[in-house]
């Protein structure tokens, strides 16, 4: 793949459900260590389309291509050992086991499957040292031998990074990370994704704070009943007449900075 060519290309992306058009001939090219944001409502149809680029739906029509490799049909498991991970808005760590454990099991989808998996994991020196290596760079390895279980939920969203980024992704989807943290859970969370992009790894974000997904996306595409309604930088994406009246409301950028 040359190194001008788009990690992600999603071309005239469709999904239906019955009569209803979540998402319509919707395109968009994310680029190597690019962060883009894909913002819009609710029921803008951004999460189908998170679910069509991750395997969890196949499209209605279009194309998705990852790293060249034409990429639509197949199912998560086949994503995620292409280089594709992905967060959830609601995380659900293993609460019974430590913020290690939970990194280890996950070490262990990347080469094993079923139970071999968690035994294979579970039982290396190995494994455990790559597990705290993954929670020093999201922040997290001097908790590594507590329970998940005790998080708060900023704590809780960056093992759920570290727990994608065991499988060695070169395309990250994060789905809310910045929902319900507090301040300073904020901009701990900014740096790290910006780390992440840094050290080459796309970024893929739905996020509703609209301050944070400005300030943090190279480039925006908003969604709107489906469609792409706008593209470009966060500036001029914020000062498109159709996304102010349509997705940011008549007060503009900043009352729906506060409000989103």
């Amino acid at each position: 793949m040359p190194d001008n060519a788009p990690i992600l290309s999603v071309r005239n992306l469709s999904k239906r459900f019955g009569g209803l058009h979540a998402v319509e001939s919707v395109s968009f090219d994310l680029m190597n260590g690019e962060i883009l944001g894909l913002l819009g409502p609710n029921g803008a149809g951004k999460t189908t389309c998170f679910n069509m680029i991750s395997g969890v739906y196949t499209p209605t029509e279009g194309t998705i291509h990852f790293r060249g490799r034409r990429t639509d049909g197949l199912e998560p498991h086949e994503m995620a050992a292409l280089g594709v991970g992905r967060t959830f808005q609601i995380v659900r760590p293993f609460a019974a086991m430590t913020v290690a454990e939970n990194v280890m099991t996950a070490l262990g989808q990347s080469n094993y499957t079923g139970l071999h998996a968690l035994v294979r994991a579970w039982n290396t020196r190995a494994a455990r040292l790559r597990a705290v290596e993954l929670l020093e760079r999201v922040g997290l390895a001097v908790l590594a031998d507590r329970n998940s279980g005790q998080l708060p939920l900023g704590d809780h969203r960056r093992l759920e990074i570290a727990r994608s980024l065991a499988l060695s992704p070169k395309l990250l989807l994060l789905d809310e990370s910045f929902s319900g943290l507090r301040h300073e859970e904020i901009g701990v969370m900014e740096r790290l994704i910006r780390s992440l992009s840094e050290s080459g790894i796309s970024i893929l974000l739905i996020e509703h704070n609209m301050k944070v997904a400005m300030s943090l996306s190279h480039r925006v595409v908003v969604l709107d009943h489906g469609r792409k309604l706008a593209e470009g930088s966060p500036a001029d994406v914020a000062s498109n007449p159709d996304v102010i009246e349509a997705y940011l409301g008549k007060g503009g950028i900043t009352d729906a900075a506060v409000g989103l």
